[in-house]
């Protein structure tokens, strides 16, 4: 089993013994059901008239002028609950009910996709437990209470770094020790085999409405596409419609921390050692010896020490490139882009957004540019203060 899923040489399926029956379980269903014509039929109509799918491409006309280019922006933000992570999670809560399972777990950092998953689980009226780092839960509070609202039980876990990794580690434990009636919503493309796939699978109406609108709004496919990427799952959506037209630049954004000159705690892509990390075989944050780096972003969504191994195999490939931003032009980018558009992207988000701006005066005048917005920023209102005041 392990080398299946594999992207190159990445990914595959490093896992405890107990846990490869429930694996192969959801394997099998999703292969089973997912050209299926009536789950396929519900999940569109639940993309359409509960998540709000298709989400606009909209031109952002002062940011364009602000950068010196064209700048489109696939908003993801407008889908219901605030982010891309419902397209994931009601194709896999609904794989779940098909399956019978009546129990559904996840782990969370920014808390959008605990969110997106509670209230999934309440509109398919199954029962949800939500692991999020305890950092995680001080930092995104607001997101918390929503899930609570739903009536997901928030487990905050203390252990380690108090940060996304954490919350994936308990959440797994506690999967194993319930894989009878119990299906793990997994939030990003990581993870073993099969949860690459099947996310990149939910979240490919990112990329294939992003492709149509850019042909029907500006005449021809963009000239470059970018996203923001921590575990990766809203970039491997937008640039799963993209792969094969080799005239796209494809760039994907990760976070450098507070932006120090040598730092082993960021940047997973750039300065990352080929390692396995839950479940599978990715680029790694880690020490000589193999001992993962604690992470640091300004952003919980991408506070992450490893990558979904399709970006790792998009890198080696050179099919996609990988850049950095630090907090601080991340801070900026927000402030710039609420104020000249009247949007309040995701920290998550504005990492593209921040890379954008350093592309002022690079990028041709008729560059035209798709940058996914995963999410809104209402959840990070408070962070972007707490450090306007430091």
């Amino acid at each position: 089993m392990k080398h299946k899923g594999r992207f190159g040489q990445f990914g595959g399926f490093y896992v405890p013994e107990v846990l490869i029956p429930a694996l192969e379980e959801i394997e099998d269903a999703f292969y089973r059901f997912k050209d299926d014509p009536k789950f396929a039929a519900e999940l569109d109509n639940l993309y359409k008239n509960y998540a709000g799918r298709p989400t606009p491409l909209y031109f952002a006309q002062r940011f364009s002028k602000h950068v010196g280019f064209n700048v489109y922006i696939k908003r993801e933000d407008l889908l219901h609950g605030g982010a891309h992570k419902v397209n994931n999670t009601l194709g896999q809560c609904l794989l779940a009910k098909y399956m019978n399972k009546t129990k559904i777990i996840a782990e969370t950092g920014a808390g959008q996709h605990g969110l997106a998953t509670s209230m999934t689980a309440a509109l398919l009226g199954l029962e949800a437990k939500i692991f999020m780092g305890a950092l995680d839960v001080k930092r995104q509070s607001v997101n918390v209470h929503k899930m609570r609202l739903c009536g997901a039980e928030v487990c905050p876990v203390s252990g380690g770094t108090g940060t996304l990794k954490d919350a994936i580690n308990d959440a797994l434990r506690y999967w194993t020790a319930n894989i009878t009636d119990t299906f793990y919503v997994f939030g990003s493309v990581c993870g073993p085999h099969p949860f690459p796939t099947i996310v990149k699978h939910f979240q490919t109406p990112i990329g294939i409405e992003a492709r149509s609108q850019s042909i029907n709004t500006i005449g021809r496919l963009p000239d470059i596409i970018t996203a923001c990427v921590g575990g990766g799952s809203n970039s491997i959506g937008l640039f799963s419609g993209f792969m094969d037209d080799k005239d796209v630049r494809i760039v994907g954004v990760e976070p450098a921390g507070r932006g120090l000159d040598t730092t082993e705690h960021a940047a997973t892509l750039a300065v990352g050692k080929i390692g396995v990390f839950h479940g599978a075989k990715s680029y790694l944050l880690q020490d000589d010896v193999g001992q993962v780096h604690e992470t640091e972003s300004i952003s919980a969504g991408l506070d992450y020490p490893a990558v979904g191994p399709e970006h790792c195999q998009l890198k080696d490939s050179g099919r996609a490139e990988y850049t950095a931003v630090n907090d601080e032009q991340v801070l900026d980018a927000f402030g710039i882009f609420t104020k000249l558009e009247g949007i309040l992207p995701a920290l998550e988000s504005s990492h593209a957004i921040a890379w954008l701006i350093t592309q002022k005066g690079v990028l041709p005048s008729e560059t035209n540019v798709i940058l996914n917005l995963s999410g809104r920023g209402d959840k990070d209102v408070d962070i972007v203060e707490q450090n306007r005041q430091m």
